[in-house]
């Protein structure tokens, strides 16, 4: 009992997804020794179910892996996995029974009837009830933090990334970026090979004539356009695409690695997406997007600056569009000029 109150201690103690499943790996090690374990995270979107092995323990040992970046190399469709297909469907623990007498059971962590992570073991069958009992507690104590975790992490409008988690993971992408730079270098080390010209991007994506709608219908419809757009917004976007709410009727998506045209087209997804959907009584609205690409030395003020500039390029020639900095910046829609202290602003 005294093992188990510390490894609660010390997972309540941590602030982080990838932190609090390290420390819930440690603690399923240590007090009921699995064959193996994986905790896997779950992405239940519009055109896919995937789970993403972020933490456990296996042939080769313990692993971590950032628990907001899902690498693909470790992802897998749900419904590839008979038993987290079926722990998907039931919404409870399930067992297989294994050919050398072990069992595989795996519990789900759900959220709006959805799972959001699964956590996945192997046990010998000398497993009694009660550590059982004793197991799915401290699973139900892991959901729990990992909700309070999101809570504080949210916009509470739009249920979105807020504002202040933004920084953290922009410097973690832009950690990536780096490393995606130098894939090639350490073969062993590499996460996967990138297409050519690959890269991240962020958009900043604004509803055109807000202030409009709030005037004519009152903020508490301007409330709900909010949350349906966040709601097309996660429908649009991949499954691991980071998506914001930046304040008011900005939105902003961080995207994962890919090449300019394919943004571009995620991008023109979602704002058709949003054209052609209906906004309670306000009927249809639109909204504008200004892209950039991530660069390993930028700073989250650099990177949101040339967006903006996009943005306001394609609010100023007839919203509902959108624009890529780079591109504007080719062919000439976009000039730079020095401005004091030897920087450079666009207009």
């Amino acid at each position: 009992m005294l093992s188990l109150i510390n490894h609660v201690v010390r997972i309540s103690a941590r602030r982080d997804r990838t932190e609090i499943n390290s420390a819930m790996v440690d603690a399923l090690m240590d007090l009921f020794s699995p064959q193996r374990l994986t905790i896997h995270r779950c992405y239940t979107g519009k055109r896919k179910a995937v789970a993403f092995a972020c933490a456990g323990y296996g042939p080769q040992g313990h692993f971590l892996r950032n628990a907001y970046l899902p690498d693909h190399h470790f992802c897998q469709p749900i419904d590839r996995d008979p038993l987290l297909k079926q722990c998907r469907k039931e919404l409870s623990a399930v067992i297989d029974f294994l050919d050398d007498g072990s069992h595989r059971i795996v519990f789900p962590v759900v959220r709006l009837d959805e799972p959001v992570y699964f956590v996945d073991l192997t046990l010998s069958d000398e497993f009694s009830a009660d550590r059982r009992v004793t197991l799915m507690g401290l699973i139900e104590y892991f959901g729990n933090h990992i909700a309070l975790l999101d809570y504080g992490e949210a916009d509470t409008l739009t249920g979105l990334s807020s504002r202040k988690t933004f920084d953290k993971h922009l410097f973690e992408l832009l950690g990536q970026a780096a490393s995606d730079e130098m894939v090639g270098n350490d073969p062993s080390y590499a996460r996967r090979t990138l297409a050519p010209n690959s890269s991240h991007w962020l958009a900043v994506c604004d509803i055109d004539h807000f202030k409009r709608i709030n005037d004519q219908f009152g903020h508490l419809i301007g409330d709900e356009v909010l949350i349906m757009l966040a709601q097309v917004m996660r429908q649009s976007f991949r499954f691991d695409d980071q998506l914001f709410r930046f304040g008011g009727e900005e939105f902003v998506a961080l995207l994962q690695p890919t090449d300019r045209q394919s943004a571009a087209a995620t991008l023109e997804r979602f704002r058709a997406d949003v054209e052609k959907n209906l906004f309670s009584r306000v009927g249809h609205v639109s909204i504008s997007i200004g892209f950039s690409r991530l660069h390993a030395c930028d700073t989250p003020t650099d990177v949101i600056e040339r967006a903006d500039e996009a943005l306001y390029y394609a609010k100023r020639n007839g919203r509902n569009q959108v624009a890529c900095y780079e591109t504007l910046i080719e062919n000439g829609s976009l000039a730079a000029r020095e401005i004091a202290k030897g920087e450079v602003e666009l207009f």
